[in-house]
């Protein structure tokens, strides 16, 4: 068969070719391109002869899907595959496999980060001291005592849960499916409209899917507690972006933390949080970190070894 890297993963050349090596030593062939295709013409060249495709969030939809005739299998370096086209995959009996829990940790720290940029005015306090002022007007809060509302308790709400507890957060959460390990954290599962009302920090960590695209509407922002914060570790489409800046300009909210927005960065010089009050923003990067992309290179090409071995086991039956 024939493996296609489409994009670069953010990880030496040499790591990859060592991952390839298993590959080619089962008898396929392995291509990489070490830039990322600027128009989707060159996507459908590079992947049209493909069976296997690895990349991580660069879009791949469905027209582009139904140009590539002999694919089976498409492995994302990444957690999302809201930017893959499944209706093709799904016609096509296409399997697609995520990188699972690869940036766990670091979206979480990040998160953090967020949190108590917001809380302690780090982006003004920074801001201050280049410009020779002092700390006068920039009171903080505590993050000890706050309430924690998690929304969302996979594995990185887990870990966010976890992190709360080590610094004296309450913690409160909404979920589709209740999990022991959040209980036994000390997690206490309630309606989103609780959690809403109840949390003095309020943090995304949901898929983006048809029950979740626009989950935190106008309304829903209008129900949070006055002075909390908001952070958006999660996708950008799960708020109501002009609602959010709004409440925040209206003095509703006291700040907010947003990695991810509607589209990827650079975002639209017109977008309403560019302008808004108290708020930190970061160009999806909570996935950033060495230690992340080198895991996610890793199980996007062991996902491909796992498939080569099912794919023999099915046809040797």
């Amino acid at each position: 068969m024939r493996v296609v890297l489409l994009e670069p993963l953010g990880v030496a050349k040499e790591k990859i070719l060592s991952m390839a090596e298993k590959i080619e030593g089962l008898g396929h062939d392995f291509i990489m391109y070490d830039d990322r295709p600027d128009t989707q013409d060159e996507l459908v060249r590079r992947a049209a002869d493909a069976d296997v495709v690895i990349l991580s969030n660069l879009p791949f939809p469905d027209e582009a899907i139904n140009q590539c005739p002999n694919l089976k299998l498409i492995s994302v370096a990444f957690t999302g595959i809201d930017h893959i086209g499944l209706e093709a995959c799904k016609e096509r009996d296409i399997a697609v496999k995520n990188a699972a829990g690869y940036s766990t940790p670091s979206v979480a720290e990040l998160t953090f980060g967020l949190i108590i940029s917001v809380l302690r005015n780090i982006v003004e306090c920074h801001a201050a001291v280049k410009a020779g002022r002092t700390g006068q007007g920039l009171l903080g809060f505590d993050l000890a005592g706050k309430t924690l509302g998690i929304v969302g308790t996979g594995a990185i709400g887990l870990k966010v849960a976890e992190i709360g507890r080590a610094f004296g957060c309450r913690l409160l959460a909404y979920s589709r499916t209740h999990k022991d390990e959040a209980e036994k954290l000390g997690v206490k599962y309630v309606s989103l409209d609780e959690l809403l009302t109840e949390s003095d920090i309020v943090s995304l960590h949901v898929p983006l899917n048809e029950h979740t695209r626009g989950l935190i509407s106008r309304e829903k922002i209008a129900l949070m507690k006055p002075g909390s914060i908001l952070i958006n570790t999660a996708r950008g489409p799960i708020i109501d972006s002009q609602a959010l800046a709004d409440a925040l300009n209206e003095g509703k909210l006291a700040g907010a933390g947003i990695d991810v927005f509607e589209t990827e960065p650079p975002i639209a010089a017109d977008h309403p949080l560019l302008n808004a009050k108290n708020v930190v923003l970061t160009p999806h990067i909570a996935y950033a970190t060495r230690e992340a992309l080198e895991r996610r290179a890793e199980i996007a090409f062991n996902n491909v070894l796992s498939f080569f071995k099912k794919f023999n086991s099915f046809l040797t039956k």
